[in-house]
């Protein structure tokens, strides 16, 4: 909080009561407030009256200081005005340069009271300077926006020729902490702070010949991060200094290499997946970012009344074989976890192979894949067998060997728990069937099928009434009056979704529930779309149909539906 807001609260308080902003009882319970907690009557009033508004308050403040108020985040700022400050001026003194007006450099500050502060920065800059008053909030947003996250920082470096040494080991760091000296490493961890707080999955460095392009994955979609040009001379340098913290061959840049690494950001503990590929202009870089602690329950995750009664009571199974499909990044791990945290119970001995372990599952017991040391996927289910398990889960079923090992297991009395990737439901057993397992087989161990898909959820604060078009009408199989009585929203954007008009994902999900019918199918070979066909006789809902419920709940939008499920035959 600015040193502004901790003076002449008498005379703000008489403002806001005299513009009808405030009640007297309003004025006296934020002075209690203020006795209790200390600091300036406007900083109680910014959490209390005005924390939705605080353009409000602030517009009053500038009143009282003579000086015009400026809403940064509703204004462009051209680059000519942006270069008259450095980024390091620009982060140390909070401000943000506006326009020039008759010869005048217009900044705006949240502490325009602040004279020797600011008399500094007039002797750096060589200008005649004007200042405006501006949410200090918006300032650091605007200079991230404008000068790129980490800037101040490149800057520095770029000054001071940074180079990287190599740690002896590698510890978890606290990448909240971002006041030490200008380096690489704190660069690293502005970038994967800035990761965290914008809710990303993944950040990605990719080199081009004249460019180091950063991209954050945030509900499932690219977008780019605001970084500065100068990155691109400290590429190397940063893949290093990723490479050290997952302790990879930092000589080694023509093979691709994985790692992983954790590091705090406040109280949370995330695990960083690392994976290096060699390209035309240098090595481009993943980061998948990991919760420690993410784990949902199932009737977080989204699904219909109908299909959780179903996955309820296939929960209840002795032993079978369930599949969870779709491609990547289409929430299977996730699903898998809730389900086995819901059979994880003091009678049950629950054992997972993974690659990799994503989140620590406290009363199971989790082992990590390395081919490196012979510990494949199959070669770890015959060890677990001697384990005594009740239940087990295999990450992912990739080749023939470990298919029909899991498929034995679930003959044998075990509950099963699997994800394989296909389009969709009914194209599980096709696929199993490709890699080499005997279709009796599968008949026989497995009981469901399950596809699912994310799409994300519209911003509470920001969605609005829309209608529906007949063409997107038809998409699901719709008539003009079928749509009629349905309230529609669409996307707008708002400071709060960072301008996407979505905040967070939710799953859609389609059950195959292999049947006599179905087994029938599958044994004689048929193909996906025959066995698609008959699991919609027996009152499988489809994807795109349980993607229209999300639409008639006022959750997402039709065009988000469509664009996950496009190559779901209706």
């Amino acid at each position: 909080m600015t040193d502004i807001l901790k003076h002449r609260h008498i005379r703000l308080g008489e403002i806001l009561i005299a513009e009808k902003l405030i009640t007297e009882d309003d004025l006296q319970a934020a002075l209690k407030e203020q006795e209790r907690s200390g600091g300036g009557l406007a900083e109680v009033l910014l959490r209390t009256k005005f924390q939705q508004q605080p353009q409000v308050l602030y517009r009053v403040l500038a009143k009282q200081l003579r000086v015009d108020f400026v809403d940064c985040a509703a204004i462009e700022i051209p680059p000519t005005v942006v270069s008259a400050i450095s980024a390091q001026a620009a982060l140390y003194f909070k401000v943000l340069p506006i326009e020039f007006q008759n010869d005048e450099l217009v900044i705006a500050t949240s502490d325009p009271a602040n004279v020797d502060k600011l008399d500094g920065l007039t002797s750096i800059v060589g200008k005649r300077i004007r200042f405006v008053l501006a949410i200090e909030a918006d300032i650091l947003d605007g200079i991230r926006q404008y000068y790129g996250l980490g800037a101040e920082t490149i800057a520095r470096m770029l000054e001071g020729k940074e180079t990287v040494v190599a740690a002896a080991e590698p510890v978890i760091e606290d990448i909240s902490d971002v006041n030490s000296e200008a380096s690489i490493a704190r660069f690293v961890n502005q970038v994967l702070l800035e990761a965290c707080r914008n809710r990303a999955t993944d950040i990605h460095f990719e080199p081009y010949e004249n460019d180091l392009r950063v991209r954050y994955r945030i509900d499932g979609v690219l977008h780019d991060a605001p970084v500065p040009a100068e990155i691109r001379h400290f590429k190397d340098a940063i893949n290093s200094r990723i490479k050290i913290l997952s302790r990879l061959n930092i000589a080694e840049k023509r093979l691709p290499q994985d790692g992983r690494f954790n590091v705090l950001a406040g109280k949370q503990t995330l695990d960083l997946r690392i994976s290096f590929l060699p390209t035309a202009w240098g090595e481009s870089l993943v980061l998948r970012i990991l919760e420690h602690d993410r784990l949902r329950d199932l009737s977080e995750l989204g699904f219909a009344p109908h299909d959780l009664a179903i996955l309820e009571k296939l929960l209840q199974v002795p032993h079978g074989l369930i599949f969870v499909t779709g491609p990547t990044g289409s929430g299977k791990t996730t699903t898998l976890y809730s389900c086995l945290s819901r059979l994880n119970r003091p009678e049950h001995k629950i054992i997972t192979i993974e690659d990799p372990i994503e989140v620590q599952l406290k009363g199971i017991s989790q082992i990590q894949v390395n081919p490196a040391i012979g510990l494949t996927f199959s070669h770890g289910l015959r060890s677990i067998l001697r384990h005594d398990p009740d239940i087990m889960m295999v990450g992912e079923v990739r080749d023939r060997e470990t298919a029909e090992i899991a498929v034995q297991v679930a003959l044998t009395g075990h509950l099963v728990f699997s994800s394989i990737h296909t389009n969709d439901a009914s194209s599980g057993a096709a696929r199993l069937i490709d890699i080499g397992c005997e279709p009796y087989l599968i008949s026989s161990s497995v009981i469901c099928f399950i596809a699912q898909r994310l799409v994300r959820v519209l911003c509470p604060s920001c969605k609005k009434p829309s209608s529906l078009n007949e063409e997107l009408a038809a998409d699901f199989g719709l008539k003009p009056a079928d749509i009629k009585a349905i309230q529609f929203f669409a996307s707008t954007g708002c400071e709060l979704c960072q301008m996407t008009g979505f905040r967070g994902r939710i799953a859609i999900y389609e059950f195959l529930l292999v049947t006599n019918d179905i087994r029938q199918l599958i044994q004689a070979r048929a193909s996906a779309q025959d066995i698609r066909r008959q699991a919609l006789k027996q009152g499988m809902i489809p994807l795109r149909q349980t993607g229209w419920q999300k639409v008639c709940q006022g959750l997402t939008t039709p065009e988000e539906v469509l664009r996950v499920t496009r190559d779901e035959a209706m």
